[in-house]
């Protein structure tokens, strides 16, 4: 048998799996990069959560109290904020008793 016609058989054969292969790897890329979309919205969602949480608990006091809370610590005592320290990094503070404290809310990148 000649050689031309084993090859052209062989690539007959060969192709459509390449092409099967080919539209497999371009689809696992895809469904990979969407996973890690789902995953950076997944923790933004969580950060807006943990400083509305706060936020709330903040007007709450100021409009049981009448002064805002002096401290983050005040907020977990009295007021059962329960935040993930392990996750988050909470920034809060505070002007005066009688102005909107500062509330920032970050992820800690370091764990």
């Amino acid at each position: 048998m000649d050689t031309s016609k084993i090859k052209s058989s062989l690539r007959k054969r060969i192709l459509p799996y390449l092409f099967l292969a080919s539209i497999f790897v371009l689809a696992l890329t895809f469904v990979l990069g969407g996973l890690g979309k789902a995953g950076e919205a997944s923790a933004a969602e969580g950060l807006r959560i943990a400083e509305e949480s706060i936020r709330r608990a903040v007007i709450n006091c100021y409009a049981s109290e009448g002064i805002y809370p002096p401290n983050y610590e005040y907020l977990k005592t009295h007021y059962g904020i329960s935040i993930d320290e392990e996750r988050y990094i909470v920034h809060y503070e505070i002007f005066a008793s009688n102005i909107m404290p500062s509330i920032t809310v970050l992820e800690d990148k370091g764990k």
